[in-house]
């Protein structure tokens, strides 16, 4: 297969999980070239999804590899013979790959976890409130790339407004619901979208109040993404030049862990539709 310029963060994890197995079996990059009958540089390439990589070749490296889990050896020939071309390729080369790689991220969940402390999540983002959002930046965007980032979050929405959505979770903060984005009839709005949403199946809004004693958890802002198997599950965390993919095992037993902390210290899904109820009342 052929050597790509610049791999998907779905082609990277490949790469990446494939490399797991190798290290968990303590062969080398050498030693596992060999025993797939090719030279390093290329394995190499396939680990860092550069390379392309087939399922022949996936099941062999599991072989060689000891693997006998069958249900992430399947999950990974799923991910390696994908050739799904989704909405997001659109706007491949007009948006940064980060917008991107959360579409076909999305896509590929089994379900998703949010929390959110200053901003809706995106998911839930009315038109008026994401361009709020989006035009806020420094320096301020070209109106064409403006209405791009702003149509790509609109589209972003079929996760949950499709037939048979995965389950969805978020947890946001009073502070992201009271945060005026835009005026008061854009905010009452965006909180009538939401009072919308939580009622929908496969889709529950918990709601931290700020007058809640003990909590401490007001940095653990994160989006979690579950995979087919539980070894492919993705975190997506805030980072200087846009977001950052996590994948380490024990990073992802941590979030889990956080997210479960965060939902105990909110309010059950009656009670934080009749919070949001009562502030968009106020408005």
């Amino acid at each position: 297969m052929g050597r790509r310029k610049q791999p998907t963060a779905r082609q990277a994890r490949l790469g990446a999980e494939l490399l797991k197995l190798r290290e968990a079996a303590r062969l080398t990059g050498r030693e596992a070239a060999a025993l797939l009958g090719t030279d390093a540089a290329r394995l190499s390439q396939i680990e860092s999804g550069v390379g392309g990589v087939s399922e022949a070749t996936v099941r062999r490296l599991a072989v060689n590899y000891s693997c006998a889990d069958a249900e992430l050896i399947d999950a990974l020939v799923a991910m390696a013979t994908d050739r799904t071309r989704g909405w997001w390729e659109e706007y491949r080369g007009l948006l940064p790959n980060v917008f991107l790689d959360l579409a076909e991220l999305e896509h590929h969940c089994t379900y998703r976890l949010d929390v959110e402390f200053l901003q809706v999540p995106g998911l839930f983002q009315t038109e008026d409130y994401a361009r709020a959002i989006f035009s806020y930046g420094v320096p301020e965007l070209p109106d064409d790339d403006l209405e791009r980032r702003v149509r790509h979050r609109m589209a972003r929405k079929v996760i949950i407004e499709k037939s048979d959505p995965a389950p969805y979770e978020a947890v946001i903060h009073e502070a992201a619901l009271r945060i005026r984005v835009g005026d008061r009839v854009a905010t009452r709005t965006q909180l009538a979208r939401i009072l919308e949403l939580s009622e929908a199946d496969r889709i529950t809004v918990r709601v931290i109040p700020f007058d809640l004693d003990g909590f401490a958890g007001a940095w653990s802002t994160m989006m979690y993404a579950g995979g087919s198997v539980p070894q492919l599950d993705t975190a997506v965390r805030d980072a200087p030049h846009g977001a950052a993919f996590i994948d380490s095992a024990a990073q992802l037993k941590a979030f889990r862990m956080l997210f479960r902390k965060v939902e105990v210290s909110s309010l059950d899904p009656v009670r934080s539709r009749d919070f949001i109820h009562k502030l968009a009342k106020e408005l």
